[in-house]
């Protein structure tokens, strides 16, 4: 199919989304190609942009980083020679059948037939990251998917609304600090003066909408000098094939990119430079004072590796019965350093931060307490090593690692299919109900969301991470703490808000999992521009609207499977219900996936359904000599 508009008249062939899965007739989303002069692709909701991808410059879409080369055969932009600028994409035999769809939630995907398995394979979408969705952090403003918080005002800028800003909610996006030379010169020509305003360049970005072309083929010193002469730009960029592009109006829809994209120069007042160049001599005077500092801390720094080393070197050799082992990994700075014992066990080393608050006698009695639960669906702990204020944990090794690597990614919707899902949905809620009731001690897990699930060889889930378990004593049932710790998005109502937890607080966590697991989205980064919807919210709405089937992961959706969908998603809105009472246990959860119980009680609406930060609603927390505001955003970063 041939997405085109005409030059002329403006007419457009368009792809246009179903209503639902289920319903095809037309829906809410369009995909077309606009900005006629420099072409892009853009998907609309009804008339408002929701992405785009970036200029395209005659080889690839420059807003689109992760084109691989296999694609510059295939997809083809231009003019048709009848005044239609067209897009559309041509099979390449190597890649194999491929198809793009633009589903009813307004993702475009991208679908490659599997022969093994006789289905279509989601390989990528369009909005696999929050920066993705168009101007997210409003005018003057860059999106970066790896940083905290995504978004940050460009250099020479600041948020036209600070309270607004600081709650994540970015669309106000950010204001100009100092004015432009141009805007303050009652003489035009004193704008041509290169020392009164500057560019300050950002590497590596998808330019914003609403770009100007030269139709001259200009070298980037001319289309620098050119913008710097036009009181009315405020940015450019140059691409080889592209040519000189500028913008005069509001710098929309920047993303940073780590690798592709192109170099933005954005204008700034001549004093904004200034700042960065004495800022750059205070960091070249701080460094050269401090590397003779450096170079004395390094032998300090040296002498506690190898302790470190050492300690874990002495664990190995002496498992069980004294036998050495071997150590693959001699890092004990990496990424849980690997090993093997002697009898062939392979072991993870984690190695706790200095600053995690434990003293030795507690963090032992945690330690003796945790290695003795034995269960196949958590994570076993063999032992572990102290040595003056270093702690190192000695867990089985899973090759597999987390399952947010898998139900996250749309690449590997072929190696964790529905039944497989499921199969994990089963195992964490029966390793919870372990800790909550089989074992010999009741244990709150406090931390669980996809990250803390790890998957062994066959795929089989193990909750980890105990680093903010609690453990209950005979009779209590419910605690409450001073110190929120843990993952905003996961956490229950009362206890982000009141430092109050209970089993059911884990109940809240594993639903929100569990509807993770069958959309395939996460719940910290979803975000639905017309609702400002988290994705409970979402689930939510699309159950009270009996949408089911545009709630579940396309990857996964079969009409066959729809029953266990349905039974998945009303468990889990059950397990996110806003009052802890209202949820189930862990054992009636188990009951109830196991269809032991059919007659499972309506949900009511569940928390946090609003895409907000939470500080805009916490209370004040009083304790004895404490005043202090819940600022719950982010997991606890101490190592543990």
């Amino acid at each position: 199919m041939k997405i085109s508009t005409n030059k002329v008249t403006g007419e457009k062939v368009k792809l246009t989304s179903w209503k639902s899965p289920s319903d095809p007739s037309t829906g809410s989303f369009s995909l077309s190609v606009e900005r006629l002069s420099i072409p892009e692709v853009f998907i609309w909701n009804e008339t408002r942009p929701l992405w785009r991808t970036g200029p395209w410059n005659s080889k690839i879409f420059t807003g689109l980083p992760y084109m691989k080369t296999y694609y510059l055969e295939g997809v083809h932009v231009g003019d048709d020679g009848e005044g239609n600028v067209e897009f559309h994409y041509k099979g390449v035999e190597e890649i194999g059948f491929l198809i793009y769809i633009l589903n009813s939630t307004g993702n475009y995907d991208e679908r490659l037939w599997n022969g093994e398995r006789k289905e279509w394979v989601v390989t990528w979408n369009s909005h696999q990251f929050e920066c993705e969705v168009y101007g997210v952090c409003g005018p003057f403003a860059v999106c970066n998917s790896e940083s905290s918080p995504t978004c940050s005002c460009l250099k020479g800028f600041e948020p036209r609304n600070r309270e607004e800003w600081n709650r994540q909610n970015w669309t106000s996006g950010c204001f100009r600090k100092t004015p432009l030379h141009c805007e303050r010169a009652s003489n035009q020509n004193k704008s041509a003066d290169h020392t009164d305003d500057g560019f300050f360049e950002m590497k590596m970005v998808k330019v914003p909408d609403f770009a100007d072309s030269s139709s001259l083929r200009l070298q980037p010193d001319t289309c620098r000098s050119r913008c710097l002469k036009n009181c009315s730009c405020i940015a450019y960029s140059y691409d080889a094939d592209i040519g000189c592009m500028s913008w005069t109006e509001n710098l929309i829809d920047i993303t940073q990119f780590s690798n592709g994209g192109l170099d933005l120069h954005v204008r700034v007042a001549y004093t904004e430079l200034e700042k960065e160049r004495n800022s750059t001599i205070i960091i070249i005077v701080t460094v050269t004072v401090g590397t003779t500092l450096i170079l004395i801390g390094t032998y300090i720094m040296c002498k506690r590796i190898c302790s470190g080393h050492e300690i874990i070197k002495r664990f190995l050799q002496f498992n069980g019965d004294g036998a050495p082992a071997e150590y693959i990994n001699d890092n004990a700075f990496g990424d849980l350093p690997q090993g093997q014992l002697q009898d062939g066990r392979e072991i993870a080393v984690k190695r706790l931060s200095r600053a995690s608050g434990q003293g030795q006698e507690e963090f032992m009695n945690e330690v003796v307490v945790i290695s003795k639960l034995q269960h196949r669906n958590l994570v076993r702990l063999f032992g572990c090593c102290i040595e003056g204020d270093e702690k190192m944990l000695i867990y089985e090794y899973l090759p597999n690692k987390s399952l947010d690597k898998y139900i996250f990614d749309p690449s590997k919707d072929k190696v964790l299919y529905w039944r497989k899902r499921f199969s994990i949905i089963e195992g964490v809620a029966r390793g919870i109900l372990y800790l909550h009731r089989d074992s010999r001690l009741k244990i709150i897990h406090r931390d669980l969301k996809a990250s803390n699930i790890l998957l062994d060889v066959e795929l089989n889930p193990k909750i980890s991470d105990f680093g903010m378990a609690r453990i209950f004593g005979g009779n209590e049932d419910e605690a409450n703490t001073k110190r929120i710790v843990g993952t905003y998005g996961y956490m229950s109502p009362e206890y982000a808000m009141q430092g109050s937890f209970s089993e059911k607080s884990d109940v809240f966590s594993f639903g929100v999992l569990l509807l993770e697991i069958v959309s395939g989205r996460r719940n910290s980064s979803f975000y639905d521009e017309e609702n400002c919807l988290t994705l409970l919210g979402f689930a939510w709405i699309q159950w009270t609207a009996d949408k089911i089937p545009s709630l579940i992961d396309p990857g996964i959706y079969d009409p066959s499977l729809y029953k266990y969908f349905y039974r998945c998603i009303h468990i889990g809105l059950l397990c996110v219900q806003e009052f802890p009472a209202d949820r189930p246990t862990m054992s009636t959860v188990i009951s109830m996936l196991n269809s032991e119980i059919a007659d499972r009680p309506p949900p009511m609406k569940p928390a946090f359904i609003l895409r907000e930060n939470m500080l805009s609603s916490l209370p004040y927390v009083r304790g004895n000599d404490l005043i202090s505001l819940n600022t719950v955003t982010i997991s606890d970063i101490q190592g543990r």
